[in-house]
């Protein structure tokens, strides 16, 4: 994989490996209570839910969540899928050690790795999680990223996104205040969705890693896009 190029809009705390243990672990946090509040999990479900729809094998599978966070997107996913028994185990990556750290302590299985080097076979996992990641990258910088996410995965992928509007970032910024999130979540959240992306950008993306996906409009302002592959094994 060649270099990878920030987006050139500007800088989130997390986009620094550096970044400082207690900011990552409080901005990591107010993440999870925004995924919960305002569309981020519902989001991811809507998108592994469609690939569940097609029939998976019956067998244990694997989820593997790009820039995972605190992995608190990939444990609801896997208890929404058992639910319906089937039983998904996820597995995070994040080049953040404290990041690495809230997935292991929520008992998620955690590798401390950057995207540019992924530990993983191409078809090593059954589903390929990228929540809310894309934004952080250059578009050209994008277009790789989603030809190596198809590689890894056997079953499907799911890329969610904020959607880019002015009242959704006026409506994060506010949020942010109400909720008493940390400064720099604060600062990052209104980046984040200036920095992100239109239906249309987004689909245009996948078109120049070589697939057509619809791309949907999921509520709180969110995008989600589901590859599949095209045999299960």
């Amino acid at each position: 994989m060649t270099t990878l190029t920030p987006s050139p809009l500007g800088l989130e705390a997390l986009d620094a490996p550096d970044c400082p243990a207690d900011v990552a672990r409080a901005t990591l946090g107010d993440i999870a209570v925004s995924n919960t509040l305002f569309g981020g999990r519902g989001a991811a479900w809507f998108g592994l839910r469609r690939l569940l729809a097609e029939g998976v094998p019956q067998r244990p599978l694997t989820l593997l969540d790009i820039g995972a966070g605190s992995c608190d997107i990939a444990r609801y996913l896997a208890r929404c899928a058992a639910r319906r028994g089937i039983a998904i185990t996820p597995v995070g990556l994040d080049f953040h050690t404290t990041a690495a750290s809230l997935c292991r302590e929520g008992g998620t299985h955690a590798v401390i790795a950057d995207v540019s080097a992924v530990p993983f076979r191409p078809r090593s996992v059954d589903f390929v999680l990228a929540s809310q990641f894309l934004h952080h990258f250059a578009r050209a910088s994008v277009v790789e990223l989603l030809r190596n996410f198809m590689s890894l995965a056997r079953i499907g992928v799911v890329v969610a996104e904020p959607r880019r509007t002015p009242l959704a970032a006026t409506g994060i910024r506010l949020a942010g205040r109400l909720l008493g999130f940390h400064p720099a979540t604060r600062h990052d959240g209104p980046l984040s969705v200036r920095r992100s992306f239109t239906a249309p950008e987004l689909a245009a993306l996948f078109a120049a890693a070589g697939v057509v996906v619809p791309v949907h409009r999921r509520p709180g302002f969110r995008l989600v896009a589901v590859w599949k592959a095209n045999a299960h094994t």
